[in-house]
C-alpha cells in the first residue's frame, strides 16, 4: 500500500513516503540525529520504529537491527521494513506482501539508502526510485528523496492510485532554531500528495533553511533593497536593520546574513514589493 525510500547522506538521515493510505506519515517513518531512520509499511508495525532505532543507537548494523526486530515478530511475513544507520542499510519485504512487493538496499559509505514498496504497479517503481536517487547525487538530502518518490510516483507508485505523502529528515544543526529537524512535512489528503509535498517542502526551505548565495548589501544593490523594503513600510538607519525587521515580519528570519542578503529572501522582496 505504500512505496518509501530511506537514506542517509552525511550526516543526514531521512524517509520520503507516498501512498493510497490516509496520513501516511502518522505511521511508516521515523529518524533520529545521529542514529539513523526507518520506514515501518505493509500492515506497518509502528512499534518497529523505536525498537530499530534504539537498535542502531546501540551500535547494531541495520541488517542485524532489522533480522533480529523481525524475527521476534509473528506477524513479520506481512511487514515491509526500510533502515539506515552509520554505515549501513537494509530492506524486509515478507512473504505475504500484496504484490508487487520488493526493495533494494544499498551503502557506499558516504551515502546509503533503502528502497521499498508494496501493492505497486511493478518494480519499474522501485527502479525509478532508485535511478532518482543516483541522478541527484549534487542535491542535499531532502531533494534527493523527493526527487525518488516523485520518480517512483510517476513510474507508477501505488496501483490503487495517490492520497497522501510525507518527509522527515534530521541533521545535526538544521531546521528551526538549529533544532536539527531538516524537514518534517506531511500531506495527509490529497489527490497529488507527491506534488503538493514538493511545494511544501520548497516553502520549508524558504522559512527554516540556512542563507544561500549571499551579496553584500553595497552600491545598487543596497539601493534597491532599501528602496524596497521602504515600499514595504520598512526603514531604519540602515538597510541592514530594516532588512532584519522585514524578514522578522515575513518570517525570513532563519536566512538572515550579517555578510549580506541570501539569494532566496532577495527573492521574496522583489516578489512581495514588484
Amino acid at each position: 500500500m505504500t512505496f518509501s525510500i530511506v537514506a542517509r547522506q552525511g550526516e543526514a538521515y531521512g524517509v520520503a513516503v507516498a501512498s493510497k493510505f490516509l496520513a501516511v506519515g502518522a505511521v511508516v517513518p521515523a529518524a533520529r540525529t545521529g542514529v539513523g531512520a526507518v520506514a515501518t509499511q505493509s500492515f506497518a508495525r509502528v512499534a518497529y520504529l523505536d525498537e530499530l532505532l534504539g537498535r542502531l543507537a546501540a551500535g547494531e548494523p541495520a541488517d542485524e537491527a532489522l533480522a533480529a526486530a523481525t524475527a521476534l515478530d509473528d506477524g513479520r511475513e506481512t511487514r515491509q521494513v526500510g533502515v539506515v544507520g552509520v554505515g549501513s542499510a537494509a530492506t524486509f519485504t515478507g512473504s505475504e506482501c500484496n504484490p508487487w512487493a520488493g526493495g533494494v538496499a544499498r551503502d557506499d559509505g558516504e551515502t546509503a539508502y533503502a528502497i521499498q514498496g508494496n501493492i505497486l504497479t511493478g518494480p519499474e517503481v522501485v527502479d525509478a526510485m532508485e535511478r532518482a536517487w543516483h541522478e541527484s547525487v549534487r542535491e542535499p538530502l531532502a531533494r534527493r528523496l523527493l526527487a525518488a518518490l516523485a520518480a517512483g510516483d510517476a513510474a507508477g507508485g501505488d496501483s490503487r492510485g495517490r492520497q497522501s505523502a510525507a518527509l522527515y529528515a534530521v541533521e545535526p544543526g538544521s531546521g528551526y532554531d538549529a533544532c536539527g529537524v531538516l524537514a518534517d512535512l506531511r500531506v495527509d489528503d490529497h489527490t497529488d500528495p507527491v506534488t503538493e509535498l514538493a511545494r511544501l517542502h520548497a516553502d520549508w526551505e524558504l522559512y527554516f533553511g540556512k542563507p544561500e548565495d549571499v551579496q553584500p548589501l553595497e552600491g545598487a544593490l543596497a539601493s534597491e533593497v532599501r528602496d524596497r523594503l521602504a515600499r514595504a513600510g520598512f526603514v531604519a538607519d540602515d538597510v541592514a536593520t530594516a532588512l532584519a525587521d522585514w524578514a522578522g515580519n515575513a518570517n525570513y528570519e532563519a536566512r538572515l546574513s550579517p555578510d549580506g542578503i541570501d539569494r532566496r529572501v532577495l527573492e521574496a522582496l522583489r516578489a512581495a514589493t514588484s
